[in-house]
């Protein structure tokens, strides 16, 4: 694998909140990617990063992603979006969590690749939502967006994060056995809420909540989006019924999934276990800079996975499953438990993955 002489100059939009910040800390001492402009909000424009995240109430640093802010980012100026120097840069990462996403990534596709986490552009034609090593393939759908907007770079997509773990334990299974119907339950971190408005702790403080706006119709259609086929410059989703009940647990990081699936064909446990293992020991972003030691991994331990145990494999880019057992209420099924680093792979961490696999392809 090659590597950049020199480094692609990158630019944090919304650098100031919570995925910005996990931005900042998996782009630092990058060995492909220089972060060399912040944007946020008319707010924090002029300012010092560490002045720009400060309360201007209490004066404390608003550093939300632990440890201390790194040195890289202390004394650079956090500039407005109308301020970012697009003939400086090769490459941005949206954290934009506003309304104003779209017209934003917008603005900067037209010129530059654009790696989002916002859902802005999620369920257009034209835009695929990737996992790096899960639907590289769709990476090739570029060519038509540019040709279709008339735009020199693009927009590419994460996923939703509790989506993001479904996926990616479901491709070897559709792969190999396919799926005609998944039954989903999530227990959900509260920092998957983001900050605004977040989730009340009075609210979820010796609670679950049953309900998450929107979420359970995201999974579903992303879901069959992203373990799609491209063909003639379109994506076909995979024909597969999702159905979902996501809920809120008092978990800080990482989201846990209980899902049940129908596959085409019989299968047995030692099989679909060996094709687990096969299909995260050959994943294609083996050697990537931010890319986990295991990729998949398969607790025996019936205990697991655990948030807590869990959370920091690899850098919380390590999907983990346990529970793996042969389901009897379907005629070919199974059934596990997944857990998955919202705020890791399934955020700002996953998107520095996604821009690597991009100049591993040439695409940057």
């Amino acid at each position: 694998m090659k590597i950049p002489l020199v480094k692609k100059r990158v630019a944090i939009l919304g650098a100031t909140g919570a995925v910005g910040q996990e931005f900042i800390v998996s782009l630092k001492d990058h060995p492909w990617f220089e972060v060399t402009q912040l944007a946020a909000s008319e707010r924090s424009a002029g300012k010092k990063y560490t002045e720009a995240i400060r309360d201007p109430n209490s004066g404390i640093v608003k550093w939300q992603v632990g440890g201390e802010v790194p040195q890289y980012v202390r004394e650079m100026m956090v500039v407005s979006i109308d301020q970012i120097k697009t003939d400086e840069l090769d490459l941005v990462f949206s954290a934009v969590e506003s309304d104003a996403a779209r017209e934003i990534e917008t603005k900067f596709a037209k010129e530059l690749p654009v790696v989002s986490t916002s859902s802005a552009y999620r369920y257009d034609e034209d835009v695929p939502i990737l996992i790096p090593g899960i639907n590289d393939e769709q990476v090739e759908l570029i060519e038509t967006q540019r040709k279709n907007r008339n735009w020199k770079g693009y927009v590419l997509s994460l996923p939703n994060c509790t989506t993001t773990g479904l996926a990616i334990t479901m491709k070897p299974l559709y792969d190999n056995y396919g799926a005609k119907r998944v039954f989903m339950t999530s227990m959900q971190a509260i920092s998957g809420a983001g900050r605004s408005p977040g989730v009340s702790a009075l609210d979820v403080t010796d609670n679950l909540i049953p309900y998450i706006p929107k979420e359970e119709g995201k999974v579903r259609i992303e879901t069959a989006k992203i373990l799609g086929k491209l063909k003639d410059g379109k994506i076909i989703p995979a024909d597969i019924k999702v159905s979902c009940t996501c809920t809120r647990v008092p978990v800080i990081d990482g989201h846990t999934e209980s899902v049940f699936v129908e596959t085409s064909v019989p299968t047995k446990l030692a099989d679909v276990t060996n094709k687990i293992h096969e299909f995260s020991d050959h994943i294609s972003v083996i050697g990537l800079p931010s890319a986990p030691k295991d990729y998949l991994v398969v607790h025996q331990d019936p205990t697991r996975p655990q948030p807590r145990i869990d959370r920091e494999l690899d850098g919380g880019m390590t999907t983990s499953m346990g529970r793996l057992e042969e389901d009897q209420i379907f005629e070919n099924g199974v059934k596990y438990v997944l857990f998955s680093h919202n705020k890791k792979m399934g955020s700002a961490k996953g998107a520095v993955l996604l821009a690597e696999m991009l100049y591993k392809k040439g695409k940057l």
